[in-house]
């Protein structure tokens, strides 16, 4: 007996969450670079109700660039809409930000009415058992195959559960402190996260998580078969390579 390679299609992404997943990726590198304008306009956190400019929590330090112009944090062509223009990069993150908000709602309602978190984000005992096989496949980038690949994975799993219900509603939540009407409406969101200077903090910490994941998963759908995962996340469709034994002919 010998195995031999076939390659099957099934069906992975419904259609809600292909349109809902891009316009995260539209609206979270619009938010991303938006924030960092932003940040640039005042590069310092701290804790509490109030700015201690004298003694902050964390600073980037300003360094000068080859004309001798000063910058903070991160580079301008690294914003939007770049330089100096803080109005309209607020505008511009303020706008995404409902959207992404509203377009959150929508997934999470069809999540839950189809049954999607618990099918398919719900990491079962098998999978929690072999957490540590899977941790190291992954850093050997072997990639499941056959039955296993029709799934999402362990680690897969657990990072979208953490994205999905820790770190975006913890940024949302701290963004709403960034809004004075929204404090005025809902003052205990204030005493939720300490004060507004704590919320921005938790804010700018939360993006960065929210970053090195964005990275890690573009990464990862690179090594994975990056056409293989467009496709999936455009048509729905998902191929696998499936092992089945052939006869050997005498």
């Amino acid at each position: 007996m010998r195995q031999l390679e076939r390659m099957s299609v099934v069906f992975r992404h419904s259609a809600v969450v292909r349109i809902t997943h891009w316009i995260n990726v539209l609206c979270l590198v619009v938010l991303l670079m938006s924030g960092m304008q932003i940040y640039n306009a005042h590069a310092a956190l701290y804790w509490g109700k109030d700015s201690h400019f004298e003694t902050p929590l964390f600073q980037l330090p300003a360094r000068q660039t080859d004309d001798g112009e000063e910058t903070r944090a991160f580079p301008y062509w690294l914003t939007l809409p770049g330089y100096h223009d803080l109005a309209t990069g607020r505008r511009w993150h303020l706008f995404f930000a409902w959207v992404f908000v509203l377009n959150g709602l929508v997934y999470l309602a069809s999540g839950i009415a189809s049954g999607h978190f618990k099918r398919d984000l719900a990491p079962t005992r098998p999978q929690l058992r072999h957490i540590g096989r899977s941790f190291l496949e992954h850093l050997k980038l072997r990639f499941p195959k056959g039955e296993e690949a029709k799934q999402y994975n362990v680690l897969q799993k657990l990072a979208y559960a953490a994205v999905i219900f820790v770190l975006l509603p913890v940024i949302v939540l701290a963004g709403f402190n960034m809004s004075p009407a929204l404090n005025a409406a809902f003052p205990w969101l204030l005493d939720l996260f300490g004060g507004r200077q704590s919320a921005r903090t938790i804010h700018f910490v939360a993006a960065n998580f929210i970053a090195l994941f964005f990275l890690v998963h573009v990464a990862m759908v690179i090594v994975s078969g990056l056409w293989n995962n467009l496709r999936s996340m455009i048509t729905g469709r998902y191929q696998i390579e499936e092992m089945r034994e052939a006869k050997r002919e005498d």
